[in-house]
């Protein structure tokens, strides 16, 4: 059994900065076996804890991305219609009876394994990512909460599959819509918000290695007041690190207004928030220099 010190180390070791809530709550989710529900905005890391477990555990990622109009049959298993059809084909002019074919082509080598059954029928427990649940409708919720309690899928055709090795299950939400009691109480709970200035400084330095000091540090501070803006679309740690990286590749060594307008289509994905940043870039660079105290760097 992983022991809480052993997780800590093996989210160290994959460069993930990580605080004692997290460390301890992927702990409590391998040791209980409960899945683990983490929210927060988007672009905060709640994915790449899921990629860092499944390196730390040296098992397989099985993802299912939620979207609207999710149902069973993409989730779970889908017969390969067309492959069926051909092997009626060729099986034309045999005798044999009704349940012989039917046989033949409701098995295995016919069935098409989405996630979930993926995830039931791996060799080995790996980590199954269900990605933004809440945009998913209530009644798929609803149906994975079957598949949760009982880590078991019934095939009419073949019969009931059971999980050799369970997985382990990170469930991530950005709020679009509020999740079920039911689902809430099945799960542990962690909530991921933005970073502090130095938990994103320290992301910038470990992603970024070649970055300017001088030039991680402006950064941080401007996305930390950036994010106090009214913006439809508040830019996350990954946008941070697109700016990071593409402005160490340009061999940027410290912000300018114009560096910074003509580059803000890497950290804001909505025109309008473009036009109120490029209004208030004057107060931000202000509020930024105070904070980072640049004029002393």
């Amino acid at each position: 059994m992983v022991t809480l010190e052993q997780v800590q180390d093996l989210l160290a070791a994959q460069g993930y900065i990580t605080e004692k809530p997290i460390v301890l709550s992927l702990f409590l989710s391998m040791r209980l076996g409960k899945p683990l529900l983490i929210e927060g905005p988007a672009g905060v890391g709640k994915t790449e804890i899921a990629k860092v477990m499944t390196k730390a555990l040296d098992t397989d990622l099985i993802r299912l991305q939620c979207y609207e109009g999710l149902d069973a049959n993409h989730a779970l298993y889908e017969w390969n219609y067309q492959q069926q059809l051909l092997y009626l084909k060729m099986e034309e002019g045999l005798e044999m009876s009704l349940a012989e074919r039917e046989k033949n082509i409701f098995n295995e080598k016919f069935l098409l394994k989405r996630p979930l059954l993926q995830a039931i029928t791996h060799h080995k427990a790996p980590v199954l990512l269900i990605d933004e649940i809440d945009r998913a409708d209530e009644e798929f919720e609803s149906f994975l909460l079957e598949v949760l309690s009982d880590w078991q899928i019934t095939i009419p055709e073949i019969g009931t599959i059971q999980a050799t090795h369970r997985p382990h299950v990170i469930v991530t939400s950005n709020r679009v819509r509020e999740l079920s009691e039911a689902l809430r109480r099945r799960c542990l709970y962690l909530y991921i918000d933005y970073p502090d200035f130095e938990k994103e400084l320290q992301i910038v330095r470990s992603k970024v290695p070649g970055i300017d000091t001088k030039l991680g540090e402006q950064i941080c501070a401007f996305m930390r007041e950036l994010r106090q803006l009214r913006l439809d679309k508040v830019p996350g740690v990954a946008e941070t690190l697109d700016w990071a990286t593409a402005l160490a590749n340009l061999h940027i060594e410290h912000l300018d207004k114009e560096t910074v307008e003509s580059t803000l289509g890497i950290i804001l994905k909505d025109w309008q928030d473009i036009r109120q940043t490029q209004m208030s870039l004057t107060e931000l660079f202000e509020k930024t220099g105070a904070i980072s105290k640049f004029d002393n760097l």
